[in-house]
């Protein structure tokens, strides 16, 4: 990857998103790539008949066409690649079951994946342009995460910030633009960043609408760059861009840190819990110390989560939640659903999120902050659990690893089995027609052309 003289960061990485070759991709990334498509897929596939998924499709129904050459996932139905990529960002966001970049605090798929399919279609890329795209993104998305620090993930939801700039990357990279276009495209993806974390304390719908509108705006900035349209060369840094407005330690090194070299989507986890990934370390670190010590909910007289900031300014404010999709936000509840079924899944949050017995164990559950465990994250989510129990014992678990993480993942069958579990909670796919797909997805590389992925 050759660098421009006198190159600056956002210019630094528009290049190498525009340059990126396959040939110079380990295969080891192409096929983590692959298993995070799989696994974006059936996170999409359960978004069907959620309510505010449901509201975002009717409105792109209204305003966009009723065919196209891109498809929305969750009813089969076709339009332009700008509507099909909201949807699919929006539906693959709800159950709180897409990836995660630790470091970043970022979840790449859905502001990555659904553009980069929706304009892949559209074009009728490859398989292999159509996921080297997805890697462009991933690399540019995460990074730009990274850049903006710990003080932007207090008051702004990452995923749709950075994810326009991710979402510009995949769709850039799929159009061809040249590096100076990429950067144009970056200019005008930043200038449209957007998300803040004040729904969460209203158990309102924004988050799927930060996801559908990162999707769309990174679409929308590369396809105007291809057209001559100019944005801000320095969006990222510059003395009026993002990290001036958005951030008080961000750190201009990450933008560039090893590109080509460091590979940030093979450090890209898997959720295992259908909840907030702030849950997860305290959640295992739980799970182990029932596990190791056979205890039952009874036993549990008090649970104290020992955390970092991130999970306190984000899960805080969750104190009473009211909806299915806010409980996945309250540390107590998700704790209380894995102490009693010994998993956090769809179906325990669906059926049981407001029950009184799980209500009650939550009100046992606390967060306390934890030097060890903020000083590691972001880089690492450490979690650690003091279990009080009716016979007066304090038992104390820790995680170093959630399951999904890179040291933990998960194996290509259990991907597999998430994707159907997903896609028949929602009753989007049968579990036959999610096996015709996985063996299309393993071996998209090969695809001529990027076509529907599900046959109405």
């Amino acid at each position: 990857m050759t660098n421009i003289s006198n190159s600056f960061p956002s210019q630094e990485l528009a290049t190498f998103a525009a340059n990126l070759q396959a040939n110079t991709i380990p295969q080891d990334v192409f096929l983590k790539a692959e298993d995070l498509l799989v696994d974006w897929v059936g996170s999409t596939l359960a978004g069907k008949g959620a309510r505010a998924i449901e509201i975002i499709n009717r409105f792109t129904k209204h305003m966009g066409p009723a065919s196209g050459a891109s498809e929305v996932l969750i009813d089969r139905t076709n339009t332009t690649p700008y509507f099909a990529a909201m949807v699919n960002a929006a539906a693959s966001h709800v159950v709180e079951q897409d990836d995660v970049h630790n470091a970043s605090v970022f979840h790449p798929a859905t502001v990555v994946f659904s553009p980069a399919l929706a304009v892949a279609q559209s074009i009728q890329a490859s398989g292999e342009e159509f996921l080297v795209a997805c890697i462009a993104g991933y690399e540019v998305g995460i990074r730009v995460g990274e850049f903006l620090g710990r003080s932007h993930y207090k008051v702004f939801h990452t995923t749709g910030t950075a994810g326009t700039i991710a979402a510009a990357a995949a769709v850039g990279r799929l159009l061809k633009l040249t590096p100076e276009q990429m950067l144009h495209a970056f200019g005008s993806a930043g200038t449209q960043a957007a998300g803040l974390w004040e729904f969460l304390k209203d158990a309102a719908d924004s988050k799927q609408l930060h996801t559908a509108h990162a999707a769309g705006a990174g679409l929308t900035a590369a396809y105007l760059a291809k057209d001559g349209f100019t944005g801000a060369k320095k969006i990222l840094e510059g003395s009026q861009g993002m990290a001036a407005g958005m951030s008080s330690d961000a750190d201009v090194t990450k933008l560039t840190d090893r590109l080509g070299k460091r590979w940030a989507l093979v450090e890209t986890s898997f959720k295992y819990h259908a909840s907030c990934r702030h849950t997860h370390p305290a959640a295992d670190a739980l799970l182990q110390v029932i596990q190791n010590h056979q205890l039952k909910p009874e036993d549990i007289v008090e649970v104290k989560t020992l955390v970092h900031q991130g999970a306190i300014d984000v899960l805080g404010p969750v104190v009473n939640p009211t909806t299915v999709h806010q409980s996945k936000f309250s540390m107590g509840t998700v704790l209380a659903l894995a102490a009693q079924y010994g998993y956090a899944g769809l179906n325990e949050f669906e059926r049981y999120f407001n029950h009184p017995q799980i209500k009650e164990l939550c009100s046992r559950i606390s967060m306390e902050l934890d030097p060890e465990v903020d000083h590691a994250y972001p880089a690492r989510w450490i979690g650690k659990v003091i279990v009080k129990t009716q016979d007066g014992r304090s038992l104390h678990g820790r995680v170093d690893e959630p399951k999904g993480d890179p040291g933990n993942t998960l194996s290509r069958a259990e991907i597999e089995e998430k994707a159907i579990r997903l896609a028949l909670f929602s009753g989007a796919a049968t579990e036959a027609e999610m096996k015709t797909l996985f063996t299309q997805l393993w071996n998209i590389t090969k695809m001529q052309k990027v076509q529907s992925l599900l046959k109405v």
